[in-house]
């Protein structure tokens, strides 16, 4: 009998990841209409974790930038903070796509925002990449940032774009990084 071994979390994410890096010219058109398909399978599958979690939140789906866009929200905050940390988010938006995928038999590129928790990782990440920027600058060197996720390190290349400094993506898998580079 074959020896089965433990998949973890991180590494489902890393495969979902791997795949979802490819360029966005590499990705096939969806349409709008798949697309909101997309977001009520992913929709309903959030809304069974929220009560069997007893966690009370309304879930809006919208489409944008050629995925399905899940926001999580209640008016109160309430208990959504216990889901809304960055890597909670992204486990719960990893283990969606997945049942999407179960349900659709196509990949999943959907996005999930818990309680604002992606604007809050935004300009966090934001802070974060301008202090190294100015290090490029003051230095004239490159300099590595540590391994983040895909859509992180988008963020990051936008920024450090804005900032008139280059930047490129090194490693593989978990130490996938950006290097910040002088003009």
């Amino acid at each position: 009998m074959p020896k089965k071994e433990k998949v973890e979390a991180t590494e489902v994410a890393e495969v979902i990841e791997t795949a979802e890096v490819s360029e966005a010219t590499d990705a096939p058109e969806v349409s709008t209409k798949a697309l909101e398909e997309e977001g009520d399978i992913a929709a309903d599958y959030l809304e069974e974790l929220l009560d069997i979690f007893d966690l009370d939140g309304d879930i809006d789906i919208d489409v944008r930038q050629g995925r399905a866009y899940l926001e999580i929200s209640s008016e109160q905050g309430g208990n959504l903070r216990l889901i809304s940390e960055p890597e909670t988010v992204e486990a719960l938006q990893e283990l969606t796509r997945l049942a999407v995928q179960v349900k659709t038999t196509s990949f999943s590129r959907l996005i999930l925002d818990v309680g604002g928790s992606r604007q809050k990782r935004a300009d966090e990440l934001a802070r974060i990449v301008n202090k190294v920027i100015e290090k490029v600058r003051e230095t004239g060197e490159a300099v590595p940032m540590k391994p983040m996720s895909s859509y992180e390190r988008k963020i990051a290349h936008d920024v450090i774009a804005d900032s008139g400094l280059t930047s490129e993506s090194e490693g593989e898998g978990r130490d996938r990084h950006i290097v910040i580079k002088p003009a």
